[in-house]
C-alpha cells in the first residue's frame, strides 16, 4: 500500500472501527478519482453496510444531515465525515431526486447509482482499489464516461450532463462518444434544474483550466440552450479564443462582453451580488479600454485588481493569448499620488471652514474635481495647495 495523503490517514481510524464493529466500509467517489489521479482532494466520502442507526452507535458524536437519504456525519478527532449507508434509488422525480431509497448491503449496487465510472470506485482500508466498473481504466483513456446506459443516468439527474461538462473542464478529460450523444438527446430536461444548481457547476466549469475545450462541448451537445442567457454565437466565440489561463472573474467578464454589456446577463445566473456588483463594474472599463489606453484617473477608479482583470480580458478579444506582463499597470497604480479618496488632503469641513457656506451637493463636486486635479498630477496632494488651486479656479 502506497503512502496515502494526510487527509485519507486522517480518516483510515474511521473505517476501521466501522470494520472492528463487523461492517465493510470504503473511501468512495470523487476523493478516490483524485488519488489515483494524484491530484488534491478536499473532500473524503465514505460508504458503509452499517445502517445509519448502527453508524451513530460506533461513533459517540453524530450529527443527522440526511438521514432519510442513509447519510450520518460522524466527528472524529473534531473532524467531520460524512458516512452513507450502500443504497439503491428508484424512480427519479423531476430528473433530480429519488423517490425512494433503499439501504443495501453490495458494494457494487452502490457503486452502480453513480454518475461517471470514474467516480464509481471505492479504496478499502488496506488501499485496494475496487472498481466494477472500469473507472481506472477511463483515468488512463482520461474519458468521461457513464456508469451503464447514459440516457437512465441523465434522467434520473439532468445536473449530471453539467458535471460531464465540468469534469471536463478540470481534468483535461474527453466525453465518451455516447455520452456526448445522450447529452445532446436528453439536454432539454435541464429546465428541470434549478438556476442555483446549474449555476454552481458553471462556476466551476469556468474556474477550470481547460474551459475552452468544454465551451466547445456546450455547443456540439447544444447545452447551452438551457444555460441562461447563453447564446450559440457566445459559446462559439468564447471556445474560439485563448481562454484556459482566465479566472474565474475575467470569464463572467469576458461571457458577459460578448452576450452585449448592458445586457442583464448576469441577472438569471443568481451570482453573489458582490460579484455581480464587480463585473457590473469592470465591464464599464473594459468598453472604455476598447476604445483607449488606460490613463491614471481611470485605473485609479478601477483599482490594480479589476484594471487586470480588464487588461487580461482586452487582450485575449484582441486575440493576445492575455498573459503579456501586467506589472506596468501595476507601476502605474503605484505611481498614482493617492490610492482613495480618504488620502485626498480636502475635506467637507475644510470646504465649508474656508467658504463659509453650509454643506451640500456642491461640496461633492469640488472634492471630484479636486481628486481628479491630484490624480492628473496638476497640483500636488497637499492641503495649503489645494486651497490655493481651488482660489485660483474660482470655485464658489
Amino acid at each position: 500500500m502506497k503512502v496515502l495523503p494526510s487527509i485519507f490517514q486522517r480518516a483510515l481510524p474511521v473505517l476501521k472501527k466501522l470494520e472492528e464493529a463487523g461492517y465493510q466500509a470504503y473511501f468512495v467517489g470523487g476523493s478516490v478519482r483524485d488519488l489515483l489521479l494524484n491530484r488534491t482532494t478536499n473532500d473524503i466520502d465514505i460508504a458503509t453496510s452499517a445502517l445509519p442507526e448502527q453508524v451513530k452507535e460506533v461513533f459517540p458524536k453524530t450529527i443527522d444531515v440526511g438521514i432519510e437519504h442513509g447519510t450520518v456525519v460522524a466527528v472524529y478527532n473534531k473532524i467531520p465525515y460524512e458516512i452513507t449507508t450502500f443504497r439503491s434509488e428508484d424512480n427519479y422525480k423531476d430528473h433530480r431526486r429519488p423517490e425512494s431509497v433503499t439501504f443495501i448491503t453490495s458494494l457494487k449496487e452502490d457503486l452502480q447509482r453513480r454518475d461517471f465510472t470514474i467516480n464509481a470506485m471505492a479504496m478499502d482500508s488496506s488501499g485496494e482499489i475496487h472498481d466494477p466498473f472500469r473507472g481506472r481504466e477511463d483515468l488512463k483513456k482520461k474519458v468521461i464516461r457513464t456508469v451503464g446506459d447514459a440516457d437512465e443516468r441523465f434522467k434520473e439527474d439532468a445536473l449530471r450532463m453539467m458535471r460531464a461538462v465540468r469534469f471536463a473542464s478540470q481534468l483535461n478529460f474527453k466525453i465518451d462518444t455516447e455520452t456526448i450523444k445522450s447529452i445532446e438527446n436528453n439536454r432539454n430536461t435541464l429546465k428541470y434544474i434549478a438556476v442555483e444548481r446549474i449555476s454552481a457547476e458553471f462556476e466551476k466549469l469556468v474556474s477550470a483550466p481547460y474551459k475552452r475545450s468544454s465551451f466547445n462541448i456546450l455547443e456540439e451537445t447544444k447545452l447551452y440552450e438551457y444555460l441562461p442567457e447563453l447564446k450559440e454565437e457566445v459559446v462559439m466565440s468564447a471556445a474560439a479564443l485563448p481562454i484556459d489561463h482566465l479566472s474565474n472573474e475575467q470569464m463572467w467578464l469576458l461571457l458577459n462582453y460578448l452576450t452585449k454589456p448592458r445586457s442583464g446577463f448576469l441577472d438569471p445566473w443568481r451570482l453573489p451580488a458582490k460579484k455581480m456588483k464587480y463585473i457590473t463594474k469592470a465591464i464599464a472599463f473594459l468598453c472604455e479600454r476598447k476604445e483607449s489606453e488606460w490613463d491614471s484617473y481611470r485605473l485609479y477608479h478601477a483599482g490594480v485588481s479589476m484594471a487586470v482583470d480588464v487588461e487580461r480580458v482586452y487582450q485575449v478579444l484582441n486575440t493576445s493569448d492575455g498573459k503579456t506582463d501586467q506589472s506596468c499597470l501595476k507601476d502605474l497604480h503605484d505611481a498614482l499620488p493617492i490610492k482613495s479618496r480618504a488620502e485626498l488632503e480636502l475635506s467637507g469641513n475644510d470646504l465649508m471652514k474656508w467658504t463659509g457656506k453650509t454643506g451640500g451637493p456642491w461640496i461633492k463636486d469640488i472634492i471630484e474635481k479636486t481628486e481628479r486635479a491630484v490624480i492628473e498630477g496638476e497640483i500636488p496632494n497637499q492641503n495649503s495647495s489645494i486651497r490655493e488651486w481651488l482660489g485660483l479656479c474660482n470655485h464658489q
